[in-house]
């Protein structure tokens, strides 16, 4: 062989070997920032939901270590909430005490949006308690309630809130109890509707805990501004005689199954975490998946009851476990 054409043959291996070993570098600078976007995508993933939290979870705070109400905005910025989620009892000085006054819903209503303004919150609902049962089989009674929750349709209005979350007390017999809810709602949602705001029934407790009776009434009602808040947790319809002892269980994933088509916002209540973080007495992978699967996509509310953790620890605890098991659904 030539000596030109021994020349020529190892020039052409030598591009050849040198175009390879450039692709092949270039695909692993491919794959390395694939890998890296991939990475950075998992850190940033948005949940199908948003975070709120329920006032309640400082309920203890604001009544045994007197931490002023208003302060609630801040605290819920603080730990990287972005909806909140008032409860009315817990502004006795302001509110009870001054029964409910035009002046006082008004004051509560001006300092309330100032805090939610200063910390760049939104304002999601106010749920309401101590005014009145909406299922209660005296009709005057029922209608009395009913147009005590007229004020805080108005305050939710003025705040911006979507809606306020009431409750179906007063009843215990089954036929009565649906009859009366339909009647107290359809006139409690009536006025809300010209309000642009949404009465929803968590199941708190007696027959609201029952899910598909609690979904009954929601179908029977049929109306586009009322509609459910299922709560993880709240499935006891009664409790041992003098006691908080459950005495009768609702099925919580059966009755968050069956009222979820007919939820406008969610509760996510905690109440005891293992080491690793999970709420001991509530599946949340399976309690979301049950929520996502619903398609819902607005706020979840969280609800910290424990007493092992401190509010601000529960609090915590429940949102990260919230966000880990979003991660983690189909």
């Amino acid at each position: 062989m030539k000596v030109k054409n021994v020349l020529r043959i190892n020039s052409i291996v030598a591009i050849f070997l040198l175009s390879t070993i450039t692709f092949s570098c270039k695909e692993k600078k491919k794959n390395v920032e694939t890998q890296a976007l991939e990475v950075e995508s998992k850190e940033v993933a948005v949940p199908f939901f948003q975070l709120s939290l329920a006032q309640w979870s400082i309920h203890n705070m604001i009544k045994k270590d007197k931490v002023d109400p208003y302060t609630f905005a801040e605290k819920a910025k603080e730990w990287g909430f972005t909806g909140l989620e008032y409860v009315s009892q817990l502004y006795p000085a302001d509110l009870e005490n001054n029964e409910y006054s035009p002046e006082a819903m008004a004051a509560f209503v001006e300092k309330s949006n100032a805090e939610a303004k200063k910390h760049g919150m939104q304002n999601v609902l106010i749920m309401i308690d101590g005014q009145g049962n909406l299922a209660v089989s005296d009709k005057a009674e029922r209608d009395a309630a009913v147009e005590r929750h007229y004020k805080w349709v108005d305050a939710a209005a003025a705040m911006g809130c979507h809606a306020i979350r009431v409750n179906l007390n007063g009843e215990s017999d089954p036929v009565k109890w649906h009859a009366n809810s339909v009647d107290g709602l359809t006139k409690l949602a009536t006025y809300a509707k010209t309000k642009n705001i949404e009465i929803l029934v968590e199941n708190h407790g007696g027959l609201s805990s029952n899910g598909a009776m609690h979904a009954a009434v929601m179908e029977e009602v049929n109306m586009d501004n009322c509609g459910s808040l299922p709560d993880f947790g709240n499935f006891c319809i009664t409790r041992k005689k003098d006691s908080w002892e459950c005495a009768e269980m609702y099925d919580i994933y059966k009755g968050v199954t069956e009222l979820m088509p007919h939820a406008m916002a969610v509760s996510a209540k905690s109440n005891d975490f293992d080491e690793n973080g999970n709420e001991v007495n509530i599946d949340y992978k399976k309690m979301l998946q049950i929520v996502k699967d619903a398609g819902y996509t607005g706020f979840i509310g969280v609800e910290y009851e424990g007493k092992e953790l401190s509010e601000a620890e529960g609090i915590i605890a429940t949102k990260d476990l919230m966000l880990k098991v979003a991660k983690e659904l189909k």
